[in-house]
């Protein structure tokens, strides 16, 4: 048997070139376009090849080609600019968090642990929005300076990649990925070996390697179960993203963490505080209790205490339905040592996952052991608070549900990483850089008005045309790789209009989300599209979950929608839905779609994406879109009025949903005045923009989550307490008491 050895590639970088690999490595160029566009002078065609992945490319790229960069002067020139920029963002002068008049304790960090993470195209371990999200939280962090670090799993096999069988079902593929060509660099002790941690699993150790990527100023810590002193089965704990069975989802929730606290603990970082971005990461309230009860030799109702005080909770789900659930069986498998160890009884231990601690049937809830644990809790919007605060309740039994201690900290994006390259140079030019430090203050976004309407709907058009182009060789490859003929490849090429209205529809897809609902009366939609003087087009893109067989159903009556001979120009499907092909999508769309059935949208984010590049929302009023719409920026789809039987819902909604397009958002679109401009829609665009985007962005977002909760949660948190300053929480503790008293005052 012949051995198989793995090798990994590293460019030789010419003396003059070496700085791109600093560069690479840091995925503050993700967010900076002078940044991607150096990488993509080097060798456009490449860049796309390696799905925008710098070092895959510079491991690839011919030595002759890196040569003659080195001898370019002007890509040298370019690249000493970058690096200055780069340069400068590194250092924290200047941060909104150097510069905040807040008292943060000295030394502050924020452990951010989320099951997914969305940051690089080319680097799969997200699903949808609720990574995507995580990723903008990294990135505003390190623009705002904030002290944190993020905690995740790396994934081998990451979120599947879609393709579609003839009839339109989702098939499902699972291509690797070699950490070794991505940006991600191993952990190593001084020796050089692998930094790894154990978690104690039935009956063995289970061990996990610690990958870094960093994102600009804060560091992302991934862990990583492939490797050889496991046993085969557990290499799969981090191998797919919320794939497998219930024992496999409780292994990666164990890993993430528990697993992620000793990684953290390994790497000489002690939190202040930690943050779970849902209940995936839930489990490491138990290790900060049995690290309390251990270190500190304090009772459990103590350490249970003061670890709560230090955390916060952020829930994204709507329905009880979306939470991780597991069994007692499997609970006293997974965690019957582990318990016992904390000197608990098996109905104590469970109680701390259940809503009714009485009732020994619940199974244990993820997000009640969340939400028992922090002291700091929020929905995603104010429609989302309200939801959340009636599903929870019987936490705190007795409590009116207005006053169920969770609050709201609205959901946002990362502007720099949706903006289009044309409209962020349209903003930096009448709005001044401003704009890119100071996302948060209206009055700078005012200046929208200052925008010329010939140069926003000239950069809005290129915007649709680049769409489109995308969109057609997308449909194109869908079809070659089907064996199509060459007609249908011809024809394949010739679909959409880059001047049509151009309705986007992008997101994860779920019954609730009804993509459909817009397909529910073929032949009016027929009228409304196929107009020859006013056309309209729609684009769908989306993912279901592998075991979703329902949302696969509605993404084969869409597919098959799109095959009817009247719609085949006007209604495309795009496979593989991920972070590239949103970018193009909510840059080129006239109008974004959302049409969730209210009030089952904690937020949304990609209308928020879509608003920051000039593109008009149309949507039910849940999630964001229930506080943010006004008259003049977009449309709402009814008025929020609940519906005890879905199928009338279904239906007053896509006939209100008909009935805007043919009278107000089509005649709109398309009176245009002399000079060809759409003035009305113009000034709904930068009204807008002018609206949505000072407040929907995770630079606000993560100044409140600053403010209102890591503030009061690390004057309370024991290293606070250790390093002699803060407020503990302990009954007895004396605020500013030295490291190594905990165990006393508590007593």
């Amino acid at each position: 048997m012949r051995a198989i050895r793995e090798f990994t590639v590293s460019p030789s970088l010419p003396e003059k070139l070496k700085p791109l690999r600093e560069l690479a490595y840091n995925l503050w160029w993700s967010w900076n376009f002078q940044a991607i566009d150096l990488f993509r002078q080097m060798d456009e065609d490449l860049w796309e090849e390696t799905n925008h992945n710098p070092i895959l490319m510079l491991g690839t790229i011919k030595q002759a080609r890196l040569q003659a960069a080195a001898e370019d002067e002007a890509f040298l020139a370019y690249l000493e600019r970058v690096c200055h920029e780069f340069g400068q963002y590194m250092k924290l002068a200047g941060t909104w968090f150097e510069k905040t008049k807040h008292p943060f304790p000295e030394g502050m960090t924020i452990a951010y642990f989320s099951a997914e993470f969305g940051i690089l195209d080319c680097l799969a371990i997200y699903s949808g929005g609720l990574g995507v999200l995580a990723g903008d939280c990294l990135k505003s962090a390190s623009d705002l300076g904030l002290p944190m670090v993020g905690v995740g799993l790396l994934y081998e096999e990451g979120y599947f990649r879609q393709y579609l069988s003839a009839d339109g079902w989702q098939q499902e593929s699972y291509p690797l990925h070699d950490f070794y060509n991505l940006p991600l660099e191993l952990q190593r002790k001084e020796d050089g070996t692998p930094l790894t941690i154990a978690v104690d699993y039935p009956g063995r150790q289970v061990s996990a390697q610690i990958w870094r990527a960093q994102v600009g100023r804060v560091p992302l810590f991934l862990l990583d179960t492939n490797i050889p002193p496991n046993r085969a089965p557990d290499h799969d704990i981090s191998d797919e993203l919320y794939g497998g069975n219930q024992e496999t989802r409780i292994q990666q929730e164990i890993m993430l963490g528990i697993g992620g606290t000793r990684a953290l603990r390994a790497l000489g970082i002690q939190p202040t505080i930690c943050h779970m971005n849902e209940g995936h990461s839930a489990f490491l309230v138990l290790e900060q209790i049995r690290c309390l009860m251990q270190e500190e030799g304090l009772p459990f109702a103590q350490a249970h205490e003061l670890a709560a005080a230090y955390n916060v909770f952020t829930t994204h789900t709507s329905v009880p339905a979306g939470i991780d659930k597991f069994p007692p069986s499997l609970m006293e498998q997974y965690f019957g040592d582990y318990y016992r160890s904390l000197g608990l009884s098996q109905q104590e231990f469970l109680a701390l996952g259940r809503q009714d601690p009485a009732d020994q049937g619940a199974p244990f809830n993820m997000a009640v052991l969340a939400l028992k644990h922090a002291s700091y809790r929020n929905g995603v919007s104010q429609l989302h608070g309200k939801v959340a605060r009636r599903m929870w309740q019987g936490v705190w039994p007795g409590v009116p549900e207005d006053e169920v201690p969770i609050e709201v900290i609205n959901n946002g994006i990362h502007p720099c990483s949706w903006v289009s390259e044309e409209m962020r140079e349209l903003f930096t030019r009448y709005l001044g850089p401003r704009w890119i430090r100071e996302s948060t203050i209206p009055v700078v976004w005012e200046r929208v008005s200052r925008i010329p309407d010939a140069e926003l709907w000239r950069t809005h058009e290129r915007q649709r045309e680049r769409l489109v182009a995308y969109a057609r060789r997308r449909l194109r490859r869908q079809i070659e790789e089907r064996g199509a003929s060459p007609s249908d490849i011809l024809q394949a090429s010739e679909v959409l209009d880059p001047e049509a209205l151009t309705i986007g529809f992008g997101r994860r897809f779920t019954t609730y989300k009804r993509a459909n609902l817009i397909l529910r009366d073929p032949e009016r939609l027929a009228c409304i599209l196929c107009d020859v003087e006013r056309p309209v087009q729609i684009i769908f893109a989306g993912k279901a979950h592998p075991q979703d067989n329902p949302a696969k159903e509605i993404i084969r009556q869409v597919v098959q929608f799109s095959h009817q001979e009247r719609f085949g120009r006007r209604v495309v499907f795009l496979e593989d839905y991920d972070m590239n092909m949103a970018r193009y999508m909510v840059q080129g769309a006239d109008l974004w779609l959302s049409t969730p059935r209210q009030p089952m949208e904690a937020s949304g984010t990609s209308g928020m994406k879509a608003t920051v590049n000039g593109v008009l929302n149309l949507s039910v009023l849940d999630g964001w879109w229930a506080e943010a719409y006004q008259p003049e920026i977009g449309w709402a789809i009814g008025r929020g009025e609940g519906y005890e039987d879905p199928n009338i819902q279904d239906e007053v909604e896509s006939k209100a949903l008909y009935e805007l397009l043919e009278r107000v958002i089509v005649p709109l679109f398309y009176d245009r005045g002399p000079d060809g401009l759409p003035r009305g829609w113009l000034a709904c665009m930068k009204a807008a923009t002018q609206h949505i985007c000072p407040f929907f962005n995770t630079n606000r977002m993560m100044r409140d989550y600053a403010v209102r909760f890591y503030l009061p949660a690390a004057r309370a948190s024991p290293a606070s307490c250790r390093a002699g300053y803060g407020r503990c929480s302990i009954p007895g503790q004396v605020e500013g008491r030295p490291a190594g008293t905990l165990a006393r005052a508590a007593r």
